[in-house]
């Protein structure tokens, strides 16, 4: 009880003292991440054959990030890296399982919460099981609607799914046949249309273009010819019996699952513009990783969408197809519509940034607030560096310093391989390894390599 006074007595406190100041109110927020999108997928970054209007859209109305990275190349770290503001040789949660984030560790929806919003999620949280310190409904959200456990993200057609009401948690059905996404999408826009106590926050984490290549007929009718085949060449059966459920044609299906995601963006403009909130909303748009090649996605499927656009690798790389992501904002009157930027971010960059937002001094972690490049300000403070670690395949380190990348591979094997060492601004394919042409940058961004991050026990690249 003592608590729940403190934290009002804080809100009224913190709401009044913007009053006296004059400050405008805040802004809602609303975070659109969809699930191994490639940044070549859609029409802003590249992509010619699947059209995205909705995306063409917000990033006319917006600024498009051309240097933005995910958190990581699988799903949980990257997820866990954008709500602490950490990046995955700091946070807890650095690669996928049942790892709850840590309670001691306050993330985005309760930082929101101490300046007054009311927090709303849909879709797919995958960072903390029922009973955990990481379970949604007690890491800031008032309203959850979706997947408490990653794996149960994989089907498109779920028959149940966790929601968090008045505080607790519990699982319940949806009619059979319902499509997750569309659900999803359907109660943000009610929340948004209906919610009247501003501001908000809402978070609608997408669970596709993952591996389930399940997708609406309406989505799949413009990838087939009169004869219901797919419009595009050497489709492989994906067949039943495996882990995701079967589908004919894979290419078709990616297409559309690309078109569904563009879709949604287009049904929450839509609902901002009906509602009379767009002017007080900030809208965010990306992706959690790279591509995949999983459920009958094949790497010549990449190749064939050039999802991963210039670059090389995919979703469990740290070559950039796996990590560099879209990121799409819209702040009517404060972003400069159809601008562009080349301050190169991060997800560990959003924590930062929504707390100088919201007016809040706090500890940025390893995030740098990116707020002056979206007022149009010049970005003094920037990243002297930007890491990531991984923990399959043999474990796996990344650095980006400048132009300047090195990889290191099979680091639980041997922790002292040499390192890949690329110069992305010429070679952003990352094809050209130039560690023997330059030993004494490959010397010094090794170590740099070796410093940055904080032992794990949990991830430690098998050594305890």
């Amino acid at each position: 009880m003592l608590k729940i006074k403190s934290l009002l007595f804080f809100m009224i406190f913190f709401s009044l003292s913007r009053l006296c100041m004059g400050q405008k109110e805040l802004p809602n927020i609303i975070f659109i991440m969809a699930d191994d999108l490639g940044i070549g997928d859609i029409e802003p970054y590249g992509q010619e054959i699947i059209k995205t209007p909705n995306l063409n859209k917000l990033a006319l109305e917006g600024m498009k990030f051309e240097d933005f990275y995910a958190g990581s190349t699988v799903c949980a770290p990257s997820r866990a890296s954008l709500m602490t503001g950490q990046h995955t040789g700091n946070t807890f949660v650095r690669g996928n399982g049942e790892y709850p984030l840590l309670g001691d560790v306050e993330i985005l929806p309760e930082l929101l919460k101490k300046a007054g919003y009311t927090n709303a999620m849909y879709g797919k949280w995958g960072l903390g099981l029922e009973g955990s310190e990481g379970s949604p409904e007690k890491r800031g959200w008032d309203i959850f609607l979706g997947h408490v456990h990653h794996v149960s993200a994989h089907f498109q057609k779920p028959d149940t799914l966790d929601m968090v009401s008045e505080g607790k948690l519990s699982r319940v059905s949806i009619p059979k046949g319902t499509y997750a996404n569309d659900l999803f999408t359907e109660k943000a826009i009610s929340f948004i249309e209906e919610f009247r106590q501003e501001p908000f926050f809402v978070y609608l984490s997408l669970t596709i273009p993952h591996a389930e290549l399940v997708v609406p007929d309406r989505y799949m009718e413009p990838y087939l010819n009169l004869e219901g085949e797919s419009i595009f060449p050497s489709e492989i059966d994906w067949p039943e019996g495996r882990h995701y459920g079967p589908q004919s044609k894979p290419r078709a299906a990616y297409a559309a699952l690309i078109s569904s995601v563009d879709d949604y963006v287009g049904q929450i403009m839509k609902a901002l513009d009906e509602s009379g909130k767009k002017d007080n909303t900030i809208l965010i748009f990306t992706s959690d990783n790279g591509t995949h090649i999983e459920g009958g996605r094949r790497i010549e499927d990449v190749d064939f969408f050039q999802s991963s656009g210039v670059h090389k690798g995919v979703k469990r790389d740290l070559y950039s197809g796996g990590i560099k992501e879209p990121f799409i904002i819209r702040w009517p009157n404060i972003v400069k519509e159809n601008s562009s930027t080349l301050h190169r971010a991060a997800f560990w960059d959003v924590y930062a940034t929504f707390s100088d937002i919201i007016g809040f001094q706090v500890d940025k972690r390893d995030g740098i607030s990116f707020l002056p490049t979206l007022k149009g300000i010049s970005q003094r403070k920037k990243h002297d560096y930007l890491y990531w670690e991984f923990h399959e395949f043999g474990g796996k380190q990344a650095l980006l310093k400048g132009d300047w990348k090195v990889i290191r591979l099979d680091v639980g094997k041997n922790p002292s391989n040499q390192v890949e060492l690329y110069n992305i601004k010429i070679d952003p394919a990352e094809n050209h390894d130039l560690a023997a042409e330059y030993p004494k940058k490959v010397r010094r961004l090794t170590r740099e390599l070796d410093s940055v991050r904080t032992k794990n026990n949990t991830f430690n690249f098998g050594k305890n």
